[in-house]
């Protein structure tokens, strides 16, 4: 399931004009140019994506694109 996030998210990081090669596991969203507001723009596109909630206190330890994917495995997951 990690691997299918991983290209959702991609996906959706295009919309923040990330091109998909800049886009992996350790890549903070820092460095692929989104602010703190474009992280919760990401995180309500994630959210409809995959009928999930994602609380503010989720976003707390959220650095990276692998933290997303663990996040959203976690509560996607948890919803099966």
């Amino acid at each position: 399931m990690e691997q299918e996030v991983m290209v959702k998210l991609t996906e959706l990081l295009a919309q923040f004009q990330v091109e998909p090669g800049q886009v992996s596991g350790d890549a903070t969203f820092e460095a692929l140019g989104l602010d703190s507001l474009d992280v919760v723009e990401l995180s309500v596109k994630i959210e409809d994506a995959y009928g999930i909630d994602i609380e503010e206190s989720d976003l707390k330890d959220v650095q990276t694109v692998g933290d997303a994917v663990r996040v959203v495995v976690g509560k996607a997951g948890a919803r099966a």
